[in-house]
């Protein structure tokens, strides 16, 4: 996808530098720094930190994570105690733990002179993999809004959360994907974007990409969507998921579980766009989905641009207040309308992802 009309990835591996190269997130939309990672350390640093995020591109990064560590250390036991480092980097995405083991299972049996070349040619595959899935969940989840748009013949409004756009991929993103495509061929689109606090991923990456598409998009605090959908301002919804049970129910970014309530109430389609790398299979009760608590100064203080230019943190809670930052909650199953995957449409439930994934 586009910034400033450039096409890019979120990330790539830099052969002459021989460094993983990364659009630091945690500097959108003020600023647009590429960014050079060298060892595993500085991958589960970019993981960690958020330089880096969305369930797909944790992955990916995690996989490139493996090939600085052979870079590092062509030495097996240093790449097995990488692994467990880059699992622990953060709890709740499933990609992070699938892609790290995926790379351990190709490189088990692999000579030390040959693992750099697998381990890259395997991370670039992980990345290109995605990047098909996420560019077929667009065509897939395009057929749902193309059908709205021939019944309404008129801009097609969607209502997302957080960012699972591009920025949260390697490219074209999941509940974006099917907005991109659709815009694309014509149809045209409005996004309602959930602001999304604390880390204001919607207005800050979000906003920021579709922007960059000239895809026309608003801005809201995460509690509008609500009265939007009652007023028939809102013909669907699509978000995504930083883990899919085989069960249906969906793990995404705090306040997906509430926007999916909403929906439901006004009777607004809720689809969650996925690639299978999301699905836990193992895990069938929600309540066993480790959540993430992060650092509560998220809350507690805000980022933004003075008039000067600076970029500038500042704290909005009273000094001695505390706070609570869950990170993420659960949607179960039966306010999802389906599971926009890169094999098609599924409702969600086992039986709906057995039907695509034959699990």
């Amino acid at each position: 996808m586009k910034i400033q009309g450039k096409e890019y990835r979120t990330i790539w591996f830099d052969e002459e530098k021989k460094a993983v190269k990364i659009i630091d997130q945690t500097k959108l939309p003020h600023k647009f720094i590429i960014k050079h990672l060298k060892t595993v350390k500085d991958a589960i640093n970019a993981i960690k930190t958020m330089e880096v995020r969305g369930a797909p591109l944790i992955g990916g990064t995690a996989a490139y994570g493996m090939v600085l560590a052979i870079l590092e250390n062509n030495d097996k036991e240093f790449l097995k105690k990488s692994s467990v480092k880059l699992v622990q980097s953060r709890p709740t995405a499933i990609n992070l733990q699938w892609a790290v083991h995926r790379m351990n299972n190709k490189l088990s049996m692999i000579n030390s002179n040959d693992l750099f070349d697998v381990a890259l040619k395997e991370a670039k595959e992980i990345c290109d993999e995605d990047v098909k899935f996420c560019e077929n969940i667009g065509l897939n989840g395009l057929k749902i809004i193309e059908e709205i748009y021939n019944k309404k013949k008129d801009t097609v409004n969607i209502l997302t959360h957080c960012n699972a756009g591009w920025l949260a991929t390697i490219n074209w993103g999941t509940a974006t994907s099917p907005i991109y495509h659709a815009h694309k061929k014509g149809i045209p689109i409005h996004v309602w974007v959930d602001e999304t606090r604390p880390r204001n991923q919607g207005a800050n990456l979000t906003s920021y990409e579709l922007n960059e598409e000239e895809i026309p998009n608003t801005i809201i605090a995460d509690n509008t969507g609500g009265i939007l959908m009652q007023r028939g301002e809102v013909d669907m919804c699509i978000v995504g998921t930083d883990r899919t049970l085989s069960t249906g129910d969906v793990c995404n970014k705090i306040g997906t579980y509430l926007k999916a309530l909403a929906a439901s109430d006004n009777n607004v389609p809720f689809y969650v766009a996925l690639p299978s790398s999301t699905i836990d299979w193992n895990i069938k009760d929600y309540k066993e989905i480790p959540i993430e608590e992060r650092n509560s100064e998220e809350l507690s203080h805000v980022e933004g641009v003075d008039e000067e230019g600076n970029v500038k943190k500042i704290l909005i809670y009273p000094k001695k207040s505390k706070g609570m930052n869950l990170a993420f909650d659960v949607t179960p199953a039966k306010y999802v309308t389906g599971l926009i995957t890169e094999k098609g449409i599924c409702e969600a439930s086992s039986q709906g992802l057995k039907s695509l994934f034959n699990k």
